[in-house]
């Protein structure tokens, strides 16, 4: 079996990119789910190309949707949807990868028999050969407007709430820039910026309110390249993420909750900060908190790591265990970190916000109770809409009397709540509020 197994015939990076690009669209799965489940149907050498074409794909689909409906007269629906999702593949090479256009074409019309469509093969060369000759014409067409590739519920909530929309959704389409985190435990940040030497970026400053820990790399890397990263000197983790840990400000000897805690960066980031505090690591999925557990073991630390709801601590938690600090990076949206995760922009659809805020308010109240007086929790989102952040706050604070907004401080910026953007060369989209329970 396990032969049969490994003698199993790969498949076609483009039919691969094609089939998750479908499951993303059609069956609402995520990027994340889907390409670690797709490893064993490709050669590693494959993979790259298979991570850029879907996360390229959810990037730009409004632009490749609209060259699409100028290039095939009826919609590919039902069972030839998979024939679309293929086009989406074979423009995406076309217009954004440095691939030559006879080769990127044949190989995806040599996709349609991995796929068995071989009856669509002529269909396919056919659309892809007509977009190179009059590829001018339909992208004058296209491209006449100022496209956000962002559905049209979402632009217009961020129209609402921020004067400077177009800012936010240009640096959503955008490449994320990579972080890295230096542990102190082993090394200062700027004796690890030498360490890695032509890796950092150390040609531009970084922009002001990023943590100390906080490196930048010149260009995205695998985490093999991270001189003693194995050893646990550094962890990947974005700039605003890292503000976490530095806001919670544990000590050792206190015991301390990271709720919705995977994939870990934060929890092993506040036991560098305070390795003598007593740590539990909560997450509701027990797949994710396989991850916590490699982080935690790459860094030599120790916390207890749960599977549990935050919404309902009685289920996972001794009565009488209060904590002095709550760290909870609630359940949200994630619309500060599309640029990591395109395909957030379809997936998520305009009621689950509501949802989400309900969600985030009923974990607030279940954690509250379980905090110490003169304990501090720290709300944190990846989101960057109101709901969820500055109005969830304003309504606690507003039911919650023993509760009071904490003053932060973001090198030198005193504020009692703060709203990061996704920024070229900065961080991630995020949201921080500090409260303290009454004694």
């Amino acid at each position: 079996m396990f032969l049969e197994k490994y003698m199993m015939k790969k498949k076609s990076p483009r039919a691969v990119a094609a089939q998750i690009i479908l499951e993303v669209l059609d069956q609402g799965k995520s990027l994340s789910t889907l390409i670690p489940e797709a490893h064993h149907q490709l050669e590693p050498k494959d993979l790259p190309l298979v991570q850029e074409v879907t996360f390229g794909i959810c990037r730009v689909l409004p632009r490749l949707e609209s060259i699409i409906k100028q290039l095939v007269e009826k919609p590919l629906k039902g069972k030839i949807r998979l024939v679309h999702c293929l086009l989406l593949v074979g423009l995406y090479q076309l217009l954004y990868m440095r691939v030559p256009a006879h080769a990127a074409v044949d190989e995806v019309v040599n996709a349609t028999k991995t796929l068995k469509l071989d009856s669509f093969r002529a269909l396919t060369n056919g659309v892809l050969r007509r977009f190179l000759r009059e590829q001018e014409q339909i992208l004058a067409v296209v491209d006449k407007h100022w496209q956000t590739l962002h559905p049209e519920w979402f632009v217009n909530k961020i129209k609402k709430a921020y004067p400077h929309w177009r800012e936010i959704v240009e640096a959503n389409n955008q490449r994320p820039p990579m972080w890295v985190r230096a542990n102190v435990q082993h090394i200062q940040p700027k004796d690890y910026v030498a360490l890695l030497g032509e890796l950092a970026n150390q040609r531009e400053n970084p922009p002001a309110c990023v943590p100390d820990c906080a490196i930048l790399l010149e260009n995205p890397v695998s985490v093999n390249q991270l001189p003693h990263f194995e050893q646990g000197w550094a962890t990947v983790q974005d700039a605003h993420a890292q503000w976490s840990a530095e806001l919670l400000d544990a000590q050792n000897g206190e015991t301390i909750l990271d709720a919705c805690a995977a994939p870990g960066g934060k929890t092993t980031h506040i036991l560098e900060k305070a390795p003598q505090a007593v740590v539990f690591a909560l997450d509701i999925e027990e797949n994710r908190l396989k991850r916590v557990r490699e982080n935690l073991m790459r860094l030599n630390q120790a916390a207890t790591v749960i599977c549990g709801d935050a919404s309902q601590p009685d289920t996972w938690l001794e009565k009488g265990v209060m904590f002095d600090r709550i760290l909870l990076d609630a359940p949200c949206s994630a619309t500060g970190v599309i640029r990591r995760h395109p395909d957030i922009k379809w997936l998520r659809k305009e009621a689950d916000i509501t949802e989400l805020a309900n969600l985030q308010a009923k974990i607030l109240e279940a954690l509250w109770a379980r905090l110490k007086p003169n304990g501090i929790l720290l709300y944190a989102t990846c989101s960057i809409l109101p709901e969820e952040n500055s109005l969830q706050i304003q309504r606690f604070l507003e039911n919650h009397s023993d509760a009071e907004a904490v003053e932060m401080d973001f090198h030198g910026e005193k504020v009692t709540e703060k709203q990061f953007f996704p920024q070229p060369n900065g961080g991630d989209g995020f949201f921080y509020a500090k409260l303290k329970k009454a004694g």
